[in-house]
């Protein structure tokens, strides 16, 4: 009876360890191929080392990027995409906000 209850508890640390760790992951790999998938042209990305700019021409396994005002463009495979920017409208800091900030920093420094 004592053998059955170790398979058991074995098998229950199995399921508890897919369940906590290797179907989260699979979960984030299957967006990360969505999201490379979905790009188009014109999209603003960031490569996983950092490297900011426009989707200029998609190919199979290739994308040609434009990464600043000079127009300096890039090839990196579909891979090196990190993250897709959403265009959101950037909002400027309140000057309350701005003076609260220095008033911290203030205080922090006695």
């Amino acid at each position: 009876m004592q053998g059955t209850g170790s398979i058991l508890f074995l098998v229950v640390m199995i399921g508890a360890m897919y369940f906590l760790m290797i179907r989260p992951q699979q979960k984030r790999d299957k967006e990360v191929r969505e999201m490379r998938s979905n790009l188009k042209v014109g999209d603003n990305i960031i490569t996983i080392g950092g490297i900011k700019g426009k989707v200029l021409k998609i190919g199979d396994d290739y994308v040609i990027i434009e990464t600043s005002n000079a127009k300096t463009r890039m090839e990196f495979v579909k891979s090196a995409i990190g993250t897709v920017i959403k265009d959101e409208p950037v909002s400027e800091p309140d000057e309350d906000d701005i003076d609260e900030d220095e008033d911290d920093e203030e205080e922090d420094d006695e």
